[in-house]
């Protein structure tokens, strides 16, 4: 990930020097600035190894959710018929073959920006709850932690939370006042200081474990909530509505998959 965060910083450096910001095209901007430049058989190269990258990217999704779905049928959440393997391959064609579909009829009939903020949410909330798992984890274990050091990391985690919306909210909103982020971005600070000085850890990590915590994290949590905040509005709501499907299919499927484990443990004995 650290690698390709800095090939990524590098990209965007390089584009900078070839052209001024201003002026990048945001649908093709090494294509134009190739152009630009006046390289314009370099754009040809960029087109063909975008197009490349594509191509590989939707078919290792196809492939690995394709086998995300065959586990879900076993627990029997989903179909069954979706976790048979082909006899011969060992792949599961069915799975393959209803995402791939479903995918494609999606794509078809749904814009790309939808589909691209869509996707942008569900990455940046699960990264700012990898990054609050961690701090809970570090901090807290059931049975040995306190009842105040439990306390003390909610209150931290509640006011780290709070400060990063604000500080999302407030640039969502259009302020331009330095005030409204001294305040947000000061009661971010002295949350995460708090949680550093006043909290002891609880667990400490075995062979390796996330450094600087628990600003790091914290940091995490502030920069993908702001992300989240340049989002629009509808595309929260299209979330929110396909969130709350899927969880009331979960809660009802979950009932199948635990009936299942426990038939299955029961014949096992």
């Amino acid at each position: 990930m650290a690698i390709t965060t800095g090939c990524y910083c590098l990209l965007a450096l390089t584009l900078c020097l070839m052209q001024p910001y201003s002026q990048i095209d945001p649908d093709a901007p090494f294509s134009v600035a190739f152009q630009a430049i006046g390289m314009d058989w370099a754009k040809y190269i960029v087109a063909f190894g975008a197009l490349k990258g594509m191509t590989t990217v939707l078919l290792v999704s196809a492939v690995g959710q394709a086998r995300y779905l065959t586990h879900i049928a076993r627990t029997h959440m989903v179909p069954p018929w979706l976790a048979e393997v082909h006899a011969t391959t060992g792949t599961p064609v069915n799975a393959t073959v209803v995402m791939l579909v479903a995918t494609a009829v999606i794509a078809f009939f749904t814009s790309l920006g939808i589909l691209s903020n869509l996707l942008s949410i569900s990455t940046l909330f699960i990264f700012m709850m990898v990054a609050v798992a961690l701090l809970v984890r570090r901090y807290y274990v059931s049975g040995q932690t306190n009842d105040s050091d439990r306390n003390k990391l909610i209150a931290a985690l509640v006011l780290i939370l709070a400060s990063s919306m604000a500080t999302a909210a407030y640039w969502a909103a259009g302020g331009m006042g330095w005030a409204g982020y001294l305040v947000s971005v000061l009661v971010w600070l002295l949350a995460t200081a708090f949680l550093w000085w006043g909290v002891p850890q609880a667990r400490a990590p075995q062979t390796w474990g996330v450094p600087l915590v628990p600003w790091l994290p914290s940091a995490s949590i502030a920069i993908n909530t702001f992300l989240l905040g340049s989002i629009d509005g509808p595309s929260f709501v299209r979330f929110g509505i396909w969130t709350a499907l899927l969880l009331v299919y979960y809660f009802f499927g979950l009932h199948a998959s635990y009936d299942t484990a426990k038939a299955a443990s029961n014949d096992g004995v």
